[in-house]
């Protein structure tokens, strides 16, 4: 078994597509997922999970269930904790030993095209600054993220994926919570 994040997108943001993270608990352990729990109220899911899972099935299983269980059309995007981990290293921002408080990380649903992500002109979007890597948009914001141009929507239209972010401390709270699992 290894640790499984589901980082669900726009649950619970401004009463919108509310969902008690109880509720959600119960949906996954019904779906037979072990070792359940949820962090904050933005839709962090961690679970058990068998290696080498497909996980572009198993969002889609979790959305079709979120749907079927609670009414909302809400993407989902999965990551291993190896992933996670991964990731968190990889981010030069974080390395430079910033502000995290500036920090945000983006979860893409696939790697993002080469050729789409040379089409974005980062400079247009200066003071804030951010880098593709594989599945991830590591940002580093002058102020907070509702104020930047560098949204979910922004990357899901310039991208063609789907995208959902988390400030750098719940990045690392969940981290944390999956080694636990």
């Amino acid at each position: 078994m290894t640790p499984i994040i589901a980082i669900l997108r726009g649950i619970n943001v401004g009463g919108k597509r509310k969902i008690l993270m109880a509720d959600l608990k119960a949906m996954m352990e019904n779906l037979g997922f072990s070792n359940v729990s949820t962090y904050i109220q933005s839709g962090n899911i961690l679970f058990d999970g068998e290696e080498g899972l497909d996980f572009l099935a198993l969002a889609q299983q979790i959305e079709n269930a979120i749907r079927e269980t609670f009414g909302h059309e809400v993407p989902v995007i999965i990551r291993s904790r190896p992933e996670l981990e991964h990731t968190v290293r990889a981010n030069h921002f974080y390395r430079k030993r910033v502000d995290i408080n500036r920090l945000h990380l983006t979860f893409l649903s696939d790697v993002a095209e080469k050729e789409k992500k040379q089409a974005i002109d980062y400079t247009h979007y200066l003071p804030d600054q951010f880098h593709i890597k594989g599945k991830h948009v590591y940002l580093y914001l002058e102020k907070k993220y509702h104020q930047s141009k560098l949204s979910n929507a922004f990357f899901e239209k310039k991208l063609g994926l789907k995208a959902t972010t988390r400030n750098w401390k719940t990045v690392l709270k969940l981290l944390e919570l999956g080694q636990k699992a």
